[in-house]
């Protein structure tokens, strides 16, 4: 398994980074974990050819996650894509989907589109198989306003779990127990808010949940201004990871 930071920013761009967006890759296919709003861009900035991705797994319907879904689908529409595409979130995505598109470019969600495009919804904990990689959503917490994942992917005999975003909660230690990757955001280093999680509250959970290997992403300034100094992995755009 090959995976790849093509975003590992937050919301607003801190550090220069892009918007959360990882190329997960084995043998039977590509996957992107989100879709911020970024991604269109990000994926042609590390020439990945977005007509090879076959499914986006969507951890949330924050704009930073999901908010590149119109951008990518137009530009299947544009370049003639005829592959199928799966596209997987949580509950009400196929409802806003198409408004978002609508929003963006009026009048494409109503194009006939020349490749198949499913949609998926979340239900939590139910482990689903989506073009040879299986993934299970665990429900986590970010701000109470609509479902929030975090992913649980196998493929190829490994197991990734990505946060996307949440406080700390049983069903994200659950996702993250003994995988072999553990995409993990820190949003801050000690500073405790609601709807995210800090380093240090991760930290002590880690013996809890003992994953493999942990790669830090969705860093706010903070955690930028001390990431050379602790002792985690931490994402950059572009870095590649092999499992």
């Amino acid at each position: 398994m090959r995976i790849q930071f093509l975003g590992c920013g937050d919301a607003f761009g801190s550090g220069g980074r892009f918007n959360p967006c990882i190329l997960v890759e084995g043998r039977e296919g590509r996957c992107l974990l989100d879709c911020g709003a970024s991604s269109l861009i990000a994926l042609k900035r590390f020439r990945v050819d977005p007509q090879t991705i076959e499914t986006i797994l969507v951890t949330h319907l924050h704009a930073d996650h999901f908010g590149g879904l119109p951008f990518f689908i137009l530009d299947a529409q544009f370049s003639k894509r005829k592959t199928p595409l799966t596209i997987a979130g949580p509950a009400g995505l196929r409802d806003l989907l198409p408004r978002a598109m609508e929003f963006f470019f009026p009048g494409s969600a109503k194009t006939i589109q020349k490749f198949e495009l499913a949609v998926v919804e979340w239900e939590s904990r139910k482990r689903t198989v989506i073009n040879h990689l299986t993934v299970t959503p665990y429900e986590v917490y970010h701000d109470g306003t609509a479902p929030f994942f975090a992913l649980r992917v196998e493929m190829d005999g490994r197991v990734v779990t990505y946060s996307g975003d949440s406080e700390w909660c049983d069903d994200l230690a659950d996702a993250a127990r003994a995988a072999d990757l553990f995409i993990c955001e820190a949003y801050f280093y000690e500073k405790r808010v609601k709807s995210h999680l800090d380093l240090k509250t991760l930290e002590a959970h880690l013996p809890e949940v003992r994953p493999k290997r942990v790669i830090l992403t969705h860093l706010s300034p903070d955690m930028l201004a001390r990431a050379g100094a602790v002792n985690h992995e931490v994402a950059e755009d572009g870095k590649v990871v092999e499992l």
